[in-house]
């Protein structure tokens, strides 16, 4: 991503913290595996989002107005033998020249020189409670300042919490982003197809696995945005099942819950095919039950519908759907007021997604859903749920599990399908698979 939609954004948070205030924000720590290993690392998100920084032990600061630059980046000095064993790594110099950040100090001296930037300031806008080393010096250097009140100097009197303005910042994807989570959600359909097409009675769910890991990593893109779940039969009742080690057994269901990141931009893709490439009748049933549902959820995606309307229509065709299959009894309207479609249907319709699978933005404002509008990336993710050991129906439903789940953008006349590169329909699945 360009240096200018970095510098995009940091201009738009400066604004609406206003002059007279400050903003911190630490990056992600390297965090230890085992012994001396580490984990690969992940940039924490926010801070990615603010300025493109990839390395740990690093904080940025932002300071609408001040007059040597309104942007600093703390963090690790050069070191030739870091260099050696780890790569590279920008030092000072890149953190101004390569991330355009106006000044940039040893992250060995935030003690030293950071207090002093706190001094004078109204407010101080940093992710409150999610770290509490920083939540700790922060109290410090604030009361370090107070001890100097004789003096002329003030410490801030109000701390708020920065993901306010952030996440909202967030929750609408510019055309830069989008480029990014189209490529991620090109790529996880492509490994989502070479899964359908790999699969046969016999394999074991972590060879599926190895095709969708060898796809992703076949095609630049090494960082999963979640733990794959590879489920086959009843494995698929288990929501977030990631142990991924059963055998695939011949007229058993397969689902995939998977998907890649593109430069810290997330793809979730969810489909349900059969281990042997053909539906049973009553797998094939409740498939297109969630199919339509799906269906029926899209249709309400588009500016100026509530975030709930979505779901809401997913409830209803899925519950008259189970009343006429015969594994719910009663009337719609009661069964969906006393939520008796839980039982089989126990998740909401979807979420945001953006750097986060599960991304940031809040679904309701004043308690009331909050709208859609152009620029949201969301997933409408129907699913349906029969228990193996569910003895409130008919034996040839238990054990089932399905879910279809595809990344959906907002425009400005309705909604885009990111993801549309993966069947789903019946007929398409069974083509790709038997063909």
């Amino acid at each position: 991503m360009k240096q200018s939609e970095f510098k995009k954004r940091r201009a738009a948070l400066m604004k609406q913290i206003g002059k007279g205030n400050i903003a911190i924000i630490a990056s992600a720590p390297h965090r230890t595996r085992n012994r001396d290993v580490h984990y690969p690392f992940r940039q924490d998100s926010d801070f990615y989002y603010l300025t493109g920084f990839n390395e740990a032990e690093s904080m940025a600061v932002f300071i609408p107005g001040r007059e040597q630059g309104e942007y600093i980046l703390f963090c690790r000095e050069f070191d030739e033998k870091k260099a050696l064993w780890e790569g590279a790594h920008a030092g000072l110099e890149g953190a101004t020249k390569h991330y355009e950040a106006d000044d940039s100090f040893p992250i060995d001296d935030l003690d030293d020189i950071l207090p002093g930037m706190l001094e004078n300031k109204s407010k101080v806008f940093y992710p409150m409670g999610k770290d509490s080393d920083l939540d700790h010096k922060l109290m410090e250097w604030i009361n370090n300042i107070r001890k100097q009140s004789r003096s002329g100097i003030t410490a801030p009197g109000e701390l708020v919490s920065l993901e306010h303005i952030l996440h909202e910042m967030r929750l609408f994807k510019s055309a830069e982003e989008l480029k990014l989570m189209r490529r991620a959600a090109e790529v996880s359909a492509k490994a989502h197809v070479r899964a359908m097409r790999a699969c046969k009675p016999g394999l074991y769910e972590y060879q599926i696995e190895a095709e969708l890991m060898h796809e992703f990593v076949q095609d630049g893109l090494r960082a999963v945005a979640y733990p794959s779940i590879v489920a086959g039969g009843k494995n698929a009742c288990v929501l977030h099942y990631t142990e991924n080690k059963d055998k695939l057994n011949k007229g058993d269901l397969l689902l995939i819950d998977a998907g890649v990141e593109c430069d810290h931009y997330a793809a979730d893709i969810t489909r349900t095919f059969p281990v042997s490439g053909k539906f049973s009748e009553p797998q094939r049933l409740l498939y297109q039950l969630v199919l339509d549902a799906q269906a029926a959820a899209l249709a309400e995606i588009k500016p100026g519908n509530p975030w709930n309307k979505a779901h809401d229509a997913s409830v209803e065709t899925l519950t008259r759907g189970l009343v006429e299959l015969g594994l719910l009894k009663g009337r719609v309207k009661k069964l969906i007021k006393d939520e008796k479609y839980k039982q089989f249907y126990m998740h909401r319709i979807g979420h945001w997604l953006g750097m986060d699978v599960h991304d940031v933005g809040d679904y309701k404002i004043k308690d009331e859903w909050r709208l859609l509008e152009p620029g949201m990336v969301l997933t409408v993710e129907p699913g349906l749920y029969v228990a193996a050991d569910c003895e409130t129906v008919d034996k040839q439903w238990r054990g089932i599990g399905i879910r279809i789940e595809d990344d959906v953008l907002v425009t400005k006349d309705g909604h885009e399908i990111l993801t549309g590169g993966v069947p789903k329909s019946i007929d398409a699945i069974e083509a790709l698979m038997t063909g």
